[in-house]
């Protein structure tokens, strides 16, 4: 008994070592990396950090600002060194100085959770991205979005976190909940929110905002990107993969019901038996070439001109 709690010990140390250290999407360097060093060490200083950096596409007018088309690309990167060399390009002050709104790199709620992971995670501590549904933006909606999440050594508990929402998102939402610590039912990640339509809700409750895509189908996207940011992959929302491309895949609900499981865990043992899963099935695994992909399209994007 005692052997078997030193192993789990051991286990969930190594987990919080894991998400401590940078991933693909998530590495810090050069400039980056100095601007991590001269972040707050308070989570909301870091969250406002990002907030001077980033503005969400579908926000702007909130903040009277109209994207040039020509800039509609930027939601398209990949890393958070991607994201800061863009928002140096837009704006040549040092990376701490807040970007007016016009200068703000243009992203979505996987954007600011990215970059809220990266910092952290530069900053030594545990911090994961977590993709699923919020349900405080509209009554009765639950809406695809993205989250980051920090381990609190001092509580010893994960707390989600909602870095895209500011104070001006928060009176036009009206809402009455604290980002900096968002309430488990109040956002569902990937798992929750396929559990949550097993056992009855309304899958056409849950959907992306503003557009036709809603159902079953978007909750079984969203149980993989949640997945694959369990694996330190931080995907564009757009970035399905493998069985995900297949609608199809919902019809194995013993492998769903498993996978959905281990995203509501998300604790050493269902990492570890996560990887287990992946090594044996190739379709649930995030193509190499997809982040090879990524990375070089950041890469493209972001060179010098």
């Amino acid at each position: 008994m005692v052997s078997h709690r030193r192993s789990v010990v051991s286990s969930d140390r190594q987990l919080l070592a894991d998400f401590a250290a940078p991933g693909v999407f998530t590495t810090l360097d050069g400039d980056a990396a100095a601007l991590a060093d001269a972040a707050p060490d308070d989570v909301a200083g870091v969250v406002r950090l990002v907030q001077g950096l980033l503005i969400h596409e579908g926000l702007t007018g909130l903040y009277g600002v109209t994207a040039p088309p020509e800039r509609g690309g930027e939601k398209q990167l990949h890393g958070a060194a991607a994201m800061l060399r863009q928002a140096a390009r837009l704006d040549p002050r040092p990376l701490d100085s807040p970007r007016a709104p016009e200068h703000r790199v243009i992203g979505v709620c996987r954007h600011f959770a990215t970059l809220f992971v990266a910092i952290m995670r530069c900053k030594g501590v545990s911090a994961r991205a977590r993709c699923g549904f919020a349900t405080y933006f509209a009554a009765g909606k639950r809406l695809d979005h993205w989250v980051g999440e920090y381990w609190d050594a001092a509580a010893g508990r994960w707390v989600l976190v909602d870095a895209q929402v500011d104070e001006a998102q928060h009176g036009y939402f009206k809402l009455e909940l604290d980002t900096l610590d968002v309430p488990r039912d109040r956002f569902l990640v990937g798992g929750d929110a396929w559990r949550a339509c097993r056992n009855g809700a309304d899958p056409m409750t849950f959907g992306v905002a503003g557009t036709p895509m809603w159902g079953l189908v978007e909750v079984y996207g969203d149980l993989f990107q949640d997945l694959a940011a369990l694996q330190k992959i931080e995907l564009l929302p757009w970035g399905w993969y493998g069985l995900a491309k297949d609608e199809r895949g919902m019809a194995e609900t013993g492998l769903i019901d498993r996978l959905a499981a281990i995203s509501s865990r998300a604790d050493a043992e269902a990492v570890a038996e996560l990887r287990e899963v992946l090594a044996g099935d190739v379709r649930l695994r995030v193509p190499d070439e997809a982040v090879t992909a990524a990375l070089a399209a950041d890469a493209a994007a972001t060179a010098a001109q």
